[in-house]
This record gives C-alpha cells, sequence and structure tokens, in this order.
C-alpha cells in the first residue's frame, strides 16, 4: 500500500484537502447527473397525468376555453 497510515492517507503530505475536495465534487455532479432525469421524469408523468385527468373531465365536444 502507498500510505503507511489512515492519517498519511487523509492529509497525503498537504494535498490531501484539494484532493478529497475533487472527489467530492466530482461524486456530488455526477449523483446530479443521474438524479436529475429521475426527477425531471416523475414531474412530467405527474403533468401528463394531470392533464389525462382534466381532457377526461371536459364534455366531448367542447373545447377548454370556448363558449
Amino acid at each position: 500500500m502507498y500510505f503507511d497510515s489512515l492519517p498519511a492517507l487523509l492529509t497525503m503530505e498537504g494535498h490531501g484537502v484539494y484532493v478529497w475536495t475533487a472527489y467530492l465534487v466530482s461524486t456530488a455532479v455526477v449523483a446530479a447527473l443521474l438524479i436529475a432525469p429521475l426527477r425531471r421524469r416523475k414531474r412530467l408523468l405527474r403533468q401528463l397525468a394531470r392533464e389525462l385527468k382534466r381532457a377526461q373531465q371536459t364534455p366531448v365536444g367542447s373545447a377548454p376555453g370556448v363558449q
């Protein structure tokens, strides 16, 4: 193993702050890139369900907003 102890791994001869910050930021970005489409899909499905429900409640032959 390259490092002799856990503190040596964490400090990395003074560079640990930069290395671990880079890992943290990278992990956060990857997580956001994975989660965002899932949230977007869920929101779209809810919106489509609302529109479908609204369309089913509208009487046949009448357009919403037209008198």
